[in-house]
């Protein structure tokens, strides 16, 4: 079995494996196991250097996480389950539904983005970047423009240190990584995908990379990007919160993610 800490509640079909961001851990997904639990099963995962999952050099590529997330399912045995992933966790599960079609139903991105188009080298001033002011420096700045200001301040500054707190070799290189993905595999995963796809979008970054909360009915660069590579995306907006609307508004994301399950039963 992939070397992942998990939680399973709950029991029905399809389950929902849910999969974090970068820096974070399964409990920012507790009010969506609680929520869904009573008719579903729920998995819930702690992907390698975050949470309880221990870290090795390799957990510094999306690669490797996907294919942990995939080796889980394979050894769960599930019946074809919906990936929610956020913001990192959303090439997760494109990763993981790669390594492994047969397990997947769906699959959900919570306020991802695109950090290198086709072909983008970005990644490796990311990389540098980091490497030149260090690790905590660079991330908690970072995420603390997540947050809407009407977000507990004492909650967001624990996510802050959370993330602070990961391994810093790892998790530097891990973070440059997702512009690497994005660049390299993002296009051709997206082209490829046979399964149902849901985005809930609550944030962008303007001209200056700056975070934004989404307005309702406002589209993104990233919308229109997806628009054009998966015609057939349900889209949806959470406006006004920060990039974690599994927290901030877990209300209205249960809701989505219920409906999802609705549409792929019609």
């Amino acid at each position: 079995m992939a070397g992942i800490e998990y939680t399973r509640v709950g029991s029905g079909s399809p389950p929902f494996v849910f999969v974090h961001g970068f820096g974070c851990a399964r409990s920012d997904w507790d009010a969506q196991v609680a929520h869904l639990a009573p008719k579903h099963t729920t998995i819930a995962v702690d992907l390698g250097a975050h949470g309880e999952t221990p870290g090795r050099p390799e957990h510094g590529r999306i690669e490797t996480h996907g294919r942990e997330v995939a080796d889980l399912l394979a050894a769960l045995e599930l019946p074809p389950s919906i990936l929610v992933g956020h913001s990192m966790g959303c090439r997760v599960v494109l990763e993981a539904a790669l390594n492994a079609p047969a397990s997947v139903a769906g699959i959900v991105l919570v306020d991802g983005s695109r950090l290198g188009a086709a072909g983008s080298k970005a990644h490796e001033a990311t990389r540098d970047q980091i490497a030149a002011v260090g690790f905590q420096t660079f991330v908690k700045p970072l995420f603390a423009a997540m947050f809407s200001p009407a977000y507990d301040k004492a909650k967001a500054e624990a996510i802050i240190a959370r993330a602070a707190a990961r391994p810093a070799d790892i998790a530097g290189a891990l973070f440059a990584d997702i512009g690497r993905w994005d660049a390299e595999k993002m296009d051709a995963t997206l082209a490829g995908l046979k399964v149902p796809l849901m985005l809930i979008q609550s944030t962008y970054q303007d001209e200056k990379r700056q975070r934004r909360s989404l307005a309702k009915g406002q589209s993104s660069p990233y919308l229109d990007f997806i628009r054009g590579a998966v015609p057939r995306a349900r889209i949806e907006t959470v406006p006004d919160v920060g990039h974690f609307p599994q927290l901030e508004t877990p209300q209205s994301v249960n809701v989505l993610l219920t409906a999802f399950t609705a549409g792929l039963k019609g």
